[in-house]
């Protein structure tokens, strides 16, 4: 009880520094991060398609992207899947396809916690990520998506 309490508090404390109000970090919202470092600050809808179905390689100014995405059974994952409209084995096969055409390197790195992902974003400078909006972590940058931040309406993973 008392390690739900500081995590809580930690995401509340987390939320006011970064602009979120303390309801909006408990909401369990999914947000598109990047590493700090990168400059991109917004993408449409359309351009976060493109991203996470690896049809885009390369951020503005030439920084190739490395998506990163949680293991099946994740929440972030389900979101993903979601919002590609796909099932788990069609995304599989999906990435398989695309490997096997040469449009892509490697399928995304599915990660099991979200302290990987927090790693792997901060590691790589091209790195994007779905992580519920209470695991945003330094070194992490929210991105809005068609200029709203999560919990706002028009965000896709409220």
């Amino acid at each position: 009880m008392q390690t739900t309490l500081i995590v809580g508090s930690v995401a509340i404390w987390f939320a006011s520094l970064t602009g979120f109000s303390s309801a909006v970090a408990q909401t369990g919202c999914v947000a598109v991060v990047v590493n700090e470092k990168n400059p991109i600050t917004n993408l449409s809808a359309t351009e976060l398609r493109r991203v996470l179905a690896g049809e885009k390689h390369f951020w503005t100014g030439g920084l190739p992207i490395r998506l990163f995405v949680r293991a099946p059974g994740a929440n972030e994952r389900d979101v993903l899947l979601k919002f590609l409209g796909m099932s788990e084995s069609e995304y599989k096969r999906y990435w398989t396809a695309q490997v096997f055409r040469g449009d892509a390197q490697m399928e995304p790195v599915g990660l099991f916690s979200n302290g990987m992902q927090r790693e792997a974003v901060v590691l790589y400078p091209g790195a994007v990520a779905l992580v519920n909006l209470q695991d945003v972590k330094l070194g992490m940058k929210v991105l809005k998506i068609d200029g709203h931040m999560p919990a706002e309406t028009g965000y896709p993973f409220n």
